[in-house]
């Protein structure tokens, strides 16, 4: 995957068309679509306004996801993460193939078997 589909993934995974995204982004829907093509690159003005909407710009630059910091959770996730952190290993496993098999029946997630091939 190149830059320009990765914004695309991105801007699809927000939930916004290109002309709402553009608008985010302060560029002109023609410059969103040549972005998400591939024939034009964006600048860090660029990049830095579509990160406030939401946007994981590290993906999009290199294709490896960023790590969420704890202070950025949400008080539902921070919750979530406190009690996973307080039970049994084998009880963490149990989650972690419970959390795999839903994110999977959802289509949002793939398994690192899955990526290999």
């Amino acid at each position: 995957m190149n830059i320009g589909e990765r914004l695309r993934e991105e801007r699809a995974r927000l939930g916004l068309n290109q002309g709402d995204f553009a608008a985010v982004a302060k560029v002109s829907k023609t410059t969103q679509f040549n972005y998400e093509k591939g024939e034009r690159s964006p600048d860090a003005a660029y990049l830095e306004a579509v990160a406030t909407a939401g946007v994981d710009v590290l993906y999009v630059l290199t294709g490896q996801r960023s790590s969420p910091s704890e202070a950025s959770l949400a008080a539902d996730e921070s919750e979530l993460l406190n009690h996973y952190r307080s039970i049994p290993d084998q009880d963490r496993a149990a989650l972690r193939r419970f959390g795999s098999a839903l994110a999977e029946s959802a289509g949002k997630y793939t398994t690192r078997k899955d990526s290999d091939s």
